[in-house]
């Protein structure tokens, strides 16, 4: 069969890689009758998405190897910690999308193709947030 006469339309790529650590927190904002102030965990799981209009050889967004150092900060930073002990924000699974939307911008971002366009923060299997970044 000759596939060289299908077209390759014009559009927008975009690409996903999922990431997990486990961590604790409890939101000391909240009252505290709710169970959410209390200290309890979660297996966190971090997608981000990044986009480009056109890729980059051999046919990428971004290599997915390119981001490992995000997995890094995860383990090492944040993997089996106490998230309201360290984060600068109150541990919510929103304020956290939006912080590590912050970190990967300032860290991962200008050294690699591809524009962060989300990141989805999943503290159970029914539950997320998505931070949505918006474009400079």
């Amino acid at each position: 069969m000759d596939f060289s006469s299908v077209p390759m339309p014009s559009g927008v790529f975009a690409i996903g890689k999922k990431f997990a650590f486990e961590a604790g927190h409890r939101l000391p904002g909240l009252p505290p009758e709710h169970k959410c102030s209390r200290q309890h965990g979660h297996s966190y799981e971090v997608e981000v998405i990044l986009t480009a209009p056109c890729l980059e050889q051999p046919g990428f967004v971004t290599d997915f190897a390119a981001l490992s150092p995000f997995k890094t900060f995860l383990d090492t930073e944040l993997d089996h910690r106490n998230l309201h002990e360290f984060l600068p924000v109150e541990p919510t699974s929103e304020r956290l999308a939006q912080f590590l939307a912050g970190w990967f911008i300032q860290h991962l971002q200008p050294k690699i193709p591809g524009r962060l366009v989300a990141v989805v923060v999943r503290e159970t299997g029914s539950s997320w947030v998505r931070f949505d970044v918006e474009e400079k």
